[in-house]
């Protein structure tokens, strides 16, 4: 493993229900936005795997400060994770036109 490449990534099961949920409903509009979608999830994925630190933190009123980062993908979505020592827990994708306040509670 190079410096530049130092974090692993983990996707949990919820992370990739809701990017699932995402491309299904994209599907039904655009098969073409739905791997779209797909592609740059994976790109930004990979872009964790160096400087994840980079991405500023999620805040919000139900969210603990200081715990959770975010990364933007495919003009509105978005990637929200935490950074372990050399690993990037990646627990949701969310739509940021959605209200995921209940989600933080």
């Amino acid at each position: 493993m190079t410096d530049l490449n130092k974090f692993f990534v983990q996707i949990s099961e919820d992370a990739k229900q809701m990017l699932d949920a995402h491309a299904v409903f994209l599907d039904k509009v655009s098969e073409k936005a739905a791997d779209r979608l797909v592609d740059s999830f994976l790109e930004a994925v990979d872009s964790l795997k160096s400087m994840p630190e980079r991405c500023p933190w999620y805040r919000g009123n139900y969210v603990p400060q200081y715990l959770y980062r975010y990364l933007l993908f495919e003009n509105r979505y978005a990637l929200i994770f935490q950074v372990e020592a050399n690993t990037v827990f990646i627990d949701y994708v969310i739509d940021c036109r959605q209200d995921y306040s209940w989600l933080f509670r």
